[in-house]
């Protein structure tokens, strides 16, 4: 018997297939046509039928409008103004001068310092005005002793005259001596006054009311005759000189007020009148000067300061004012866009007087404080427009005119 070796069994060369992958591929596939059946259903419902949008009709569109593009009218007073600068000076000021000569002995007073009028600010050495003082009384003492013997020797002559003693001659003699003599002793008596008035200059007073601004002279200094002792500034009036160009002086009246500002008084607004405006005009600028008149008591102003600011030469009541931005011209009248309702119409307005540099007009008519108008050019944006304002406020006229 022939026992024959079999060959071993090799083994398989490729894997054994999965039947889950199969399953999960058929799941996926399931699951994709369900949704899209799922989605065309949906749409489909959503679909209005034609019958249901006929029957609504076509949709409004409504303009959306920021609040830049529209303003609300507020009432206020209109002004038109000329603007002007210049600078502030003391409408009162003095130089006080010596009226005699002297040595000084004090003056205590100090730049800055207030004074009255008639305060002390300096003395000087008075010796020599007593010493012509003495003299002069002297001289008026000799004058009146003068008149007293020729007023007695005329009384004696007009008694021997009587008595046929002496000639008429004689008497004249004496009455002319009796003129000489009261002559004399009336040059005598103002010799005496004008002594008397130097050494009362020895004391030097301040002329006028104010704050002194400069001190020429130091206690010790010689002095003559019309030599500075001190300047003296009155704050509480000044005057703000200002040029005006000659083609706008018809606008410029005396009373007009005028709004300044100063450099360091940021916060603050000063106010003058116009108090004197020149006669003529200033050779190479062809401009005249007005003189405004500025009431300083608070002594916040000094003299020299530069301000500026703008005459009001013309002014309106409270009124409506409408931005000059909003006016639109239709079939030749003057119109603006005003929201009514959630709707344009087409106003129209009678103006006013009317403020290039602020942008603002006066309404006459047409127009109510408070109303709401477009200021914003949009072409869209026509009568009869829907429109809706967004929720922030707009703007105020006012505010944006001052902007």
């Amino acid at each position: 018997m022939k026992i024959e070796t079999l060959p071993l069994a090799t083994a398989p060369t490729t894997a054994p297939r999965r039947p889950w992958k199969k399953a999960l591929a058929l799941l996926l596939i399931v699951l994709l046509a369900g949704g899209a059946w799922y989605f065309m259903r949906a749409r489909g419902a959503a679909a209005p039928a034609p019958d249901a949008a006929a029957k609504d009709g076509p949709k409004v569109a409504v303009y959306e409008l920021s609040k830049g593009d529209v303003a609300t009218i507020a009432s206020r007073e209109l002004r038109l103004n000329l603007p002007l600068a210049g600078a502030l000076a003391p409408s009162e000021q003095a130089t006080v001068k010596a009226k005699v000569s002297g040595v000084v002995l004090d003056t205590t007073l100090q730049e800055g310092t207030a004074v009255a009028a008639g305060q002390v600010i300096a003395r000087l050495d008075a010796a020599d005005q007593r010493a012509r003082v003495a003299q002069m009384q002297a001289a008026y003492d000799e004058a009146t002793a003068r008149v007293s013997l020729a007023t007695k020797n005329n009384a004696n002559s007009q008694a021997l005259l009587k008595q046929n003693y002496i000639s008429q001659s004689s008497v004249d003699n004496t009455q002319n001596s009796v003129e000489l003599a009261q002559a004399s002793l009336a040059a005598a008596r103002a010799q005496l006054d004008m002594a008397r008035i130097a050494l009362a200059d020895t004391v030097i007073r301040a002329p006028l009311a104010g704050v002194i601004s400069k001190r020429h002279v130091q206690a010790g200094e010689k002095l003559a005759p019309d030599m500075p002792v001190a300047t003296i500034v009155n704050l509480r009036l000044l005057n703000l000189e200002a040029s005006v160009p000659a083609s706008e002086v018809p606008r410029v009246k005396i009373g007009q007020e005028v709004r300044f500002k100063v450099d360091g008084f940021a916060r603050r607004d000063f106010v003058g009148k116009v108090a004197r405006i020149s006669p003529t005009t200033e050779a190479g600028s062809r401009s005249m000067v007005v003189y405004i008149s500025v009431d300083n008591s608070d002594a916040a102003l000094r003299g020299g300061m530069f301000a500026k600011g703008a005459i009001t030469t013309e002014k309106s009541a409270a009124a409506p004012l409408v931005p000059l931005a909003a006016m639109r011209e239709l079939k030749g009248d003057a119109v603006v866009y005003a929201i009514v309702d959630g709707q344009v119409v087409a106003q129209r307005v009678s103006l006013g007087l009317r403020n290039d540099d602020d942008g603002v007009a006066e309404v006459k008519s047409g127009l109510q404080e408070g109303a709401t108008v477009i200021v914003a050019r949009l072409d869209a944006v026509k009568p009869g427009q829907k429109v809706r304002v967004g929720a922030a406020p707009p703007a105020p006229a006012a505010a944006a005119a001052k902007g």
